[in-house]
């Protein structure tokens, strides 16, 4: 399964093309891929983004780090940002087959890595925090270089996570971590009364009574201010709430939004909230967009009058007469349909205000169903093959010896063994956590919640059918004494 992971590290330099070049340059490798640069010369700061595979990534921000230190001397730099590195912050961002629990291992690992290699203290902050003041960026950067410098060996509080308690000389300390998808926005006023977009920023941000997941701050930029803020959470506080707040906290002080600008890059699911909320289209949902609607049909998810050809080619597959895919891969199915009910429940209650007291429950229970969603979806096709592998080796063993063929037979049967187990012990927790939600999430979707529960027990009965199955024909006493040890958890 492929692992994709966004960084997008955040360097002290707006302003010189070539030294952005030369550190874009020392992160290019083999599974990374630059999807955007952003330069901002009042800032003095560049937003690099990048994708790519886990292990590939990680070599490519480090890189990057070392790069920047060779490049950048904060005792000279300035510019409206606050900065504490040359490097300034490094965040992992889960994107297919990685969870933040993955990322946060990755920090840790980059960490690590920038001390050992280029002596450059760090901090961990957001998921992979290593105690709850340092979760917010704000916090571990307060008094930027300058200040850090002043206190690291001193005070315990700043001392870092990676390294010794002094600044690197020149390119400072620098903050790593793993955080959800955050939209760098900010907002332009006709003035430049730097004084009222700070104002608005702190009526704004989260931190000092405004909305939730906004971070906000003030600052002259090209001329005019500019309330500038981080969207922690854009499916809980939408960006076009975010903007209608501070064009009503403008209108205090006489002023009005000229302009906003996004730095680096946007879901295109915020910007589709974002036309619903300003059009005020009727029965709106992303389907409704031509471009999504042809990239559904082409890529054979769903029929232009429905969803029907996403699920018939899987059905006419079971429906053919050969042994594969079968029973297993639709448990797998089964079960990979229930943990997708349960989080569109779960998904549909979060951030509402009815269910506001449940929002950690909720927030926790889709962290869970996601990576096993995608597990039993890998399942299905992983079912068919392990029966696939089993019938070759049975094959095999007509024509080697005997010891030879009843160990290929006995490896091939393992693993047909272990997918169906594994799929019923996922199916298990999408039934647990289903069950949890039905208290906690809207009534109305009590149907959807009764229909996740039948899946997954229909997943359990037909996957560990497979189990038994198999297990009859096996050897390894031991082994099959530690699956039926599984098997009788699920059941109590």
């Amino acid at each position: 399964m492929s692992t994709l992971v966004e960084c997008v590290p955040n360097f002290s330099e707006g302003r010189d093309k070539s030294k952005v070049d030369a550190i874009v340059d020392a992160m290019k490798m083999d599974g990374v891929y630059l999807l955007d640069r952003e330069m901002d010369a009042d800032h003095n700061r560049c937003v690099i983004t990048l994708v790519g595979e886990r292990e590939a990534i990680q070599e490519a921000a480090i890189r990057g780090v070392g790069k920047a230190a060779e490049l950048i001397d904060l005792n000279t730099h300035t510019g409206a940002h606050p900065r504490m590195g040359a490097s300034d912050v490094v965040p992992f961002i889960p994107i297919d087959g990685v969870t933040i629990e993955d990322c946060v291992a990755m920090a840790k690992h980059v960490g690590a890595e920038i001390w050992k290699r280029y002596q450059i203290p760090v901090y961990l902050y957001e998921s992979a925090a290593t105690m709850p003041e340092r979760q917010n960026l704000e916090n571990i950067r307060r008094g930027q270089f300058e200040g850090i410098r002043a206190e690291i060996a001193t005070n315990p509080a700043r001392r870092p996570d990676f390294g010794e308690p002094r600044v690197h000389p020149t390119a400072g300390a620098t903050v790593v971590g793993a955080r959800k998808f955050l939209i760098a926005y900010n907002v332009f006023l006709n003035t430049p009364d730097v004084d009222i977009a700070k104002k608005i920023a702190k009526a704004v941000r989260f931190s000092s009574g405004g909305m939730r997941f906004v971070k906000g701050a003030g600052f002259l930029v090209r001329g005019l201010a500019q309330v500038s803020m981080n969207l922690t959470d854009f499916e809980q506080t939408p960006v076009h709430r975010v903007f209608e707040l501070v064009k009503r906290e403008a209108a205090r002080y006489g002023v009005i939004p000229v302009s906003s600008e996004i730095v680096g890059l946007i879901p295109k699911k915020a910007l589709e909230q974002a036309a619903e909320w300003f059009l005020q289209v009727e029965n709106f949902d992303s389907s409704l967009i031509l471009e999504n609607r042809l990239a559904a049909v082409m890529g054979g998810k769903m029929a232009v009058g429905g969803l029907r050809a996403g699920v018939e080619p899987f059905v006419e597959q079971l429906s053919a007469p050969t042994p594969a895919p079968g029973g297993g891969s639709a448990s797998a199915a089964a079960a990979a349909m229930a943990a997708g009910l349960a989080v569109m429940v779960a998904s549909m209650s979060r951030g509402k205000k009815a269910y506001l007291q449940y929002e950690t429950q909720l927030s926790a229970a889709i962290a869970q169903l996601t990576p096993v969603r995608e597990q039993l979806k890998a399942a299905i096709d992983q079912d068919a093959e392990a029966f696939n592998a089993v019938m070759k080796a049975y094959k095999e063993a007509r024509t080697a010896d005997e010891k030879s063929g009843k160990a290929l037979v006995e490896t091939a049967l393992k693993q047909a063994t272990a997918v169906p187990l594994s799929v019923a012990e996922s199916a298990y927790q999408v039934a647990q956590i289903a069950q949890a939600l039905g208290p906690i999430t809207n009534p109305n979707m009590k149907s959807d919640l009764t229909t996740a529960a039948a899946l997954a027990r229909a997943a359990i009965t037909g996957a560990l059918a497979n189990v038994e199955i198999n297990l009859s024909s096996l050897m390894d006493e031991a082994f099959a004494a530690e699956v039926r040890k599984r098997v009788s958890a699920i059941h109590s």
